[in-house]
């Protein structure tokens, strides 16, 4: 929700008003009530390695689209649900750990949050940035899906890269589109990075973002440096072979290790606020960032990530949808420095709320997260208020 599903007329009748805000106390009432017994899913264990078969074909765009910015019309912000403001900031309050928690009305413009102007890790959320980057390219004519590309075993990263099983000889030869989808899907890093590269690095992310004003987001150096630096070593390339990362990671004495886990999470280097990511989220939606080809496209892969399904995507009603992106930072005994969800849910009726939840820091166990995070994702449901059949988010156009 983006300011919250709760529309109030500016010029009603106190009466009218005292009568919306009893409501809205029942509601939050109730919703607190039904929160306390966790709806959760626990059944199965978070996607880690699936195997990458290519959905998306070239033709997704007939010939490449030399596009110029979107035009940004003013949109009208409605004010948000006070019950879905108030369950926002006793979920944030309870929570053991540092969060920070952002929804966004992408039809009706209002935010409501928990800590959302803070910095947190973003992690593979950042993964994000490198796909909206990648399509601007692609609108702006500078590369299609059917660029090929090759990765080599110079290029390979750590953690999470099954696309590393690919690359022999003389390295693994594919597309930018197969890469996309590997690097959204499944969160794979090697592939992620070879994206980042083909687009024109770091600095073209952040240039893309400045052009849309995205503010409060910071894009790092790349999964190799910012691993490295999180964990206080420094990167040598034979780190990306086998288990070599862990190696050097774990002889290094506890306290150092402390140390550069501590200044990452005091200042991270690929920070975000909660209500920076659901901004963007919105806009992306509405169609102000991207093309309409590119928008329904990145959309689409979104939704059909395979990581997370306990996170938000746990809350997530029957009959709405939800696209989004996870990340998942490093850990040291049992507190982990970054576990995040963000991502649009759309309800039957169209309308779409973007949502952030941005965990920094904690020692909780892994279904205590899923517990807030799908409690978040059910809150927002319940507290939707459905428009009329035809309503929801309507694209904005390009001019060309």
């Amino acid at each position: 929700m983006d300011r919250v599903a709760f529309t109030l007329r500016r010029k009603a009748p106190r009466a009218s008003r005292a009568r919306r805000v009893l409501v809205g106390g029942a509601a939050f009432l109730c919703m607190a009530t039904a929160l306390a017994v966790p709806m959760m899913r626990t059944s199965g264990v978070e996607a880690r390695g699936y195997e990458a078969t290519p959905t998306r074909a070239a033709s997704a765009y007939a010939a490449p689209q030399i596009v110029s910015m979107p035009t940004l019309a003013p949109q009208q912000v409605q004010p948000g649900s006070p019950a879905l403001a108030a369950l926002i900031q006793s979920l944030g309050a309870q929570f053991a750990g540092r969060v920070g928690i952002a929804v966004q009305s992408v039809d009706q413009g209002w935010a409501v949050d928990f800590n959302g102007s803070q910095l947190f890790p973003q992690q593979s959320v950042s993964k994000l940035w490198v796909a909206m980057t990648m399509f601007d390219a692609i609108d702006r004519g500078k590369v299609t899906l059917s660029t090929p590309v090759t990765i080599r075993t110079e290029d390979l990263t750590l953690f999470h890269q099954p696309v590393a099983a690919m690359v022999k000889g003389a390295g693994y030869q594919t597309t930018l589109s197969d890469l996309f989808t590997r690097a959204m899907t499944q969160s794979d890093n090697t592939a992620n990075d070879s994206v980042l590269r083909t687009v024109g690095g770091p600095d073209a992310v952040r240039g893309f973002l400045a052009r849309r004003f995205v503010s409060n987001v910071r894009f790092g150096p790349g999964e190799r440096l910012l691993q490295s630096q999180t964990a206080g070593i420094t990167w040598s390339q034979d780190m990306a072979l086998g288990r070599r990362f862990y190696s050097v990671r774990n002889a290094l004495p506890l306290a150092e290790r402390e140390r550069a886990l501590n200044a990452y999470a005091a200042d991270p280097i690929d920070g975000a606020s909660p209500l920076a990511i659901v901004g963007a989220l919105a806009k992306l939606k509405r169609g102000q960032m991207l093309s309409p080809t590119s928008t329904a496209l990145l959309l689409e892969t979104m939704g059909e990530a395979h990581t997370g399904p306990n996170r938000i995507k746990g809350g997530v009603p029957a009959g709405w949808s939800y696209a989004h992106k996870t990340g998942t930072g490093q850990e040291l005994g049992a507190r982990q420095v970054g576990y995040n969800d963000v991502g649009i849910m759309t309800a039957p009726d169209g309308s779409s709320y973007a949502v952030a939840i941005m965990i920094g820091d904690t020692r909780l166990p892994i279904p205590k997260r899923w517990e807030l995070m799908q409690s978040v994702a059910r809150a927002v449901a319940a507290l939707h208020q459905p428009q009329p059949l035809g309503g929801g988010t309507v694209a904005t156009s390009y001019a060309r």
